[in-house]
């Protein structure tokens, strides 16, 4: 965190400094930066799309009802425990999961003001975003051979 002082430009800074430190060796796998961009940028459309369930209850939720396409989760979660329960689940239920560098993006992406640690992108039946989320899939999938 940034001194109480600093000014706005001075946080973004220290974040920058965040983000090219190492991460937690738990958070595998880890996106790399063009994935991590793809990700975002559907994020981004699911939200509008309603087809987003932010937060590591929610997407817990969304993994036992089945109705979860992949989980994305930020690997600067502070304790990192607080969401390693959710590749667990995601390997029983044979769902694609992926760490991004930053819950500060993660929550940007999401829509939201705040961090947030984990999110779902569900199943809609005649999306539009079918084609997008299939593709995010397969690379995600790639990553964890």
């Amino acid at each position: 965190m940034a001194p109480k002082g600093a000014t706005m430009a001075q946080e973004e800074e220290t974040t920058e400094l965040v983000n090219t430190e190492e991460v937690n060796p738990k958070a595998y796998p880890l996106a790399d930066q063009a994935l991590t961009s793809k990700i975002m940028t559907l994020i981004q459309q699911a939200v509008n799309y309603k087809q987003l369930r932010r937060g590591a209850n929610e997407a817990t939720k969304t993994l036992n009802r089945g109705l979860s396409e992949f989980i994305v989760m930020a690997a600067d979660a502070e304790p990192l425990e607080i969401i390693l329960h959710l590749p667990l689940l995601c390997e029983d239920k044979n769902v694609p999961y992926v760490f991004v560098r930053s819950k500060q993006a993660l929550g940007r992406a999401c829509g939201v003001s705040r961090p947030i640690v984990a999110c779902s992108v569900t199943i809609n039946e005649g999306s539009q975003l079918k084609s997008q989320i299939v593709t995010i899939q397969q690379e995600i999938e790639r990553l964890l051979v």
